[in-house]
């Protein structure tokens, strides 16, 4: 299990400070945030990272939080992958 987390489904008006609270409710300890933005419009992408210090507060995001509403939006919470290289 990883520490950093996959975010999908996020709302286009959900900043770094919204994801970062909730992620942080239940005394977990969130190190990083990173809300993906289109490179061309500027625009968040809806989707995003968050990194956590442990192994267990991950899975207790995970547990705690995929399904849930955030901004008007049930977002999706996962372990992230590694980005398979590209040609």
């Amino acid at each position: 299990m990883g520490k950093r987390l996959f975010v999908g489904n996020l709302s286009y008006d959900t900043d770094q400070q919204t994801i970062r609270d909730a992620f942080s409710a239940g005394g977990r300890t969130v190190t990083d945030v990173h809300v993906m933005i289109d490179r061309d419009t500027g625009r968040p992408r809806g989707f995003g990272f968050v990194e956590l210090s442990t192994d267990e507060e991950a899975q207790a995001a995970i547990e705690d939080l995929d399904g849930t509403d955030l901004d008007g939006r049930t977002i999706n919470v996962n372990e992230a992958k590694e980005r398979k290289p590209r040609r």
